[in-house]
């Protein structure tokens, strides 16, 4: 079957707008083939890219924090903390791509983003590696034991305000865990399975209870967590040495990063499915794209975020190959396609999507 064969198949059901659970039982193979096909030529990561766009951000948002400390006048200190704050969350998300990304495509990239983001800002990547496969798994995604999955959309309206408003405390949590609880592990052996279990991942999932880490990324956990440890005690000294204000201005911003990254996730799926393992097509259509034209879901949704669907249908593309694999895609296989189904319009109108859904689950 030639390409031009193939994508009028996958556009066929085109009037409706394509659903989850109209391919629970079945894929849309000429949709999943079309992607394969029309995407030839993409999925090389680019090192110049990858390492200036982190060295960017990381760079800016630490000129953001410093300026916000020291600037006179509240107006340039909170612009400052408005710019570190979306800058240090574009270096952040970087840790998705570190899950993503074959080990030999970027030498060096892992090891350099730990010491210039993941340490200083508590967040080293094995908190994500090992954790984020699981929800990509055929058989595990949006089940119970998917670590980012919950039925957002499925449960009580007042659940929403707290999944966001809890974001708020997790630099709080991450200086606490790696002070405290790391420290205290190593003397008592319970702490240190329960910490790795229940606070070793960066997870959605109430119910997931994260497994003892193996091989490399063992390797790995010891230094990334003997360094954010060391880093964490470096900065609450900081407290008798520059006083409380500095350590409390970027504990704020670094909130203000982890509540935008929650928006983010509250809208990057429906939030639709009950505990059913799902189809490919239906993963796809239960997750997010928020395509140009807008540019704001380049700010909320970074290094390649806004297209959160496309990502669930290749998942090794890197983010800069993500817009032109979206363009190929929507050009080919036209309006009224299975892939339209996931394209929606931006933040506002997801979250009044999935808070709509709720409203019905009152009590």
């Amino acid at each position: 079957m030639t390409m031009h064969q193939t994508i009028p198949a996958a556009a066929a059901p085109a009037l409706a707008r394509a659903t989850r659970a109209q391919f629970m039982a079945e894929d849309d193979k000429a949709m999943l083939r079309a992607a394969r096909e029309l995407t030839r030529g993409l999925g090389e990561a680019r090192p110049a890219i990858y390492w200036s766009d982190m060295l960017l951000s990381a760079g800016l948002g630490y000129a953001g924090i410093a300026t916000a400390i020291l600037a006179e006048g509240l107006p340039l200190r909170l612009a400052a903390g408005l710019v570190a704050a979306l800058a240090l969350y574009r270096a952040l998300m970087f840790i998705h791509e570190l899950t993503h990304i074959h080990r030999d495509a970027l030498p060096g990239f892992r090891t350099a983003w730990n010491l210039i983001v993941g340490i200083p800002l508590l967040t080293p990547s094995f908190m994500y590696e090992g954790v984020h496969v699981i929800h990509h798994k055929r058989t595990q995604y949006g089940t119970v034991e998917d670590p980012e999955y919950l039925p957002l959309a499925l449960m009580k309206p007042w659940s929403l305000p707290l999944f966001v408003i809890v974001a708020l405390l997790a630099p709080l949590a991450l200086l606490v865990r790696f002070a405290v609880l790391v420290p205290l592990g190593a003397l008592i052996p319970p702490l240190r399975r329960l910490t790795w279990e229940r606070f070793s991942a960066l997870a959605i999932n109430p119910a997931f209870r994260r497994r003892a880490p193996e091989g490399e990324l063992a390797a790995r956990v010891r230094w990334q967590e003997a360094g954010a440890s060391l880093w964490a005690w470096a900065l609450i000294a900081s407290i008798f040495a520059l006083g409380w204000q500095p350590l409390a201005i970027a504990l704020v911003i670094l909130s203000l990063s982890a509540l935008l990254n929650q928006l983010r996730t509250l809208v990057a799926h429906l939030w639709e499915n009950e505990g059913e393992a799902m189809t490919v097509t239906a993963q796809f259509l239960d997750s997010v794209n928020v395509p140009p034209p807008g540019i704001a879901a380049e700010i909320w949704a970074p290094v390649g975020l806004r297209y959160h669907a496309l990502h669930h249908l290749m998942p090794s593309m890197p983010y800069h190959d993500l817009p032109e694999a979206h363009r190929r895609l929507t050009r080919a296989l036209g309006p009224g396609s299975t892939y339209e189904g996931a394209n929606h319009p931006g933040m506002l109108a997801l979250i009044a999507r999935i808070a709509r859904s709720t409203m019905g689950r009152r009590g």
